[in-house]
């Protein structure tokens, strides 16, 4: 099995091949960014304040202008340039969102914008050495001790086990093969042993999901949880924005002087206005936005897409709602235990 015991060159060998993203320490919070020498990387810190979304769903990007000159319109395609890049770190619920993501832009029609993103990326995660008390991920069949990606790595004592999956994660192996020494693997069996023992003893390892299992989508329209959360809940967004599966956007123009640029963001289903038209819109109040968030992820998704979860357990939310509101409570309230 492929080892690296300096971490350093391991960054500058594929920095130095494509750009590569990773965990990076900035005034107490980690997030990725892009690798500089002298960076503070933290690959220790379980989660990212934001998923890995960004890297192929941003939070913001301009699709297009239009400059005007009189009658005549000129359409510029204003994308960025696509090009190869690492994403180094990446935990096994944020790849598994990755499925989840795809299952929304690359079906018919497909969206190139993140299309293109997704053939440039190559993936390498990173298995959870020590997950923590709001992690869940278990319940929807992802595996911390061994997570999928191109590469899958794994932080020892010794250094960094390496395991290419897939012929990007080969290519990529093949291009910083430098770096690389044979160790014996042991450590790496120790520590899948090690993290499994840890999940078989978080209190939300092992959430009954069975009563959402091929249910009709208005199954539970008339529950009252949904006037329980919503009296607590600000609507501030947060459980979107730190949500690694959210997919919503809305697609704005703007005027910049001399011409209009046209941009889309991330929008949340829990905003007064999402999804506002000419005749109104068609989620009033609070308790039926929150249905319609938690249901989305947990019956609509699911049923739409070989029941796939639209949920991987990260545990954001359920560490980052100021009102400690989350779909943990959602799927022990509709009936789990």
């Amino acid at each position: 099995m492929k080892l690296v015991k300096d971490l350093s060159a391991l960054y500058e060998a594929i920095a130095a091949v494509q750009e590569l993203y990773l965990p990076v320490e900035n005034k107490g919070r980690v997030d990725f960014k892009l690798y500089e020498a002298g960076a503070n990387v933290d690959i220790k810190t379980l989660k990212t304040v934001r998923s890995a979304k960004d890297f192929f769903f941003t939070q913001t990007e301009t699709l297009m202008g239009f400059k005007v000159e009189g009658k005549n319109i000129e359409v510029e395609d204003l994308r960025p340039e696509v090009r190869p890049f690492v994403a180094f770190g990446v935990r096994g619920c944020d790849a598994r969102s990755f499925e989840v993501l795809d299952k929304v832009f690359l079906v018919d029609p497909v969206d190139t914008v993140y299309e293109a993103r997704r053939k440039a990326g190559t993936v390498v995660t990173l298995a959870c050495g020590r997950p923590e008390e709001t992690c869940f991920c278990t319940n929807f069949g992802i595996t911390p001790e061994a997570p999928a990606g191109d590469v899958t790595t794994w932080l020892t004592e010794e250094g960094l086990y390496w395991q290419a999956n897939t012929d990007k994660g080969e290519a990529l192996t093949a291009a910083i093969a430098a770096v690389f020494t044979e160790g014996d693997g042991k450590a790496v069996e120790e520590q899948k042993k090690a993290i499994s023992d840890i999940i078989a003893k978080l209190p939300l390892a092992n959430l009954d999901m069975t009563h959402l299992e091929g249910v009709k989508e208005e199954t539970f329209w008339g529950h009252p949880v949904w006037k329980d959360i919503s009296e607590t809940c600000l609507a501030c967004g947060t459980c979107t924005y730190v949500c690694p599966t959210c997919q919503c956007y809305d697609v704005r123009d703007f005027d910049c002087g001399n011409g209009i640029e046209r941009f889309r963001c991330w929008d949340s289903c829990m905003y007064s206005d999402f999804t506002r038209m000419a005749h109104g819109n068609n989620r009033n109040t609070q308790d039926q936005r929150c249905r319609q968030r938690y249901l989305h992820k947990l019956v609509y998704f699911p049923r739409r897409n070989e029941g796939m979860f639209g949920c991987v357990g990260c545990g954001r939310c359920v560490a980052k709602c100021p009102s400690k509101l989350n779909i943990v409570k959602v799927i022990k309230a509709l009936g789990g235990k």
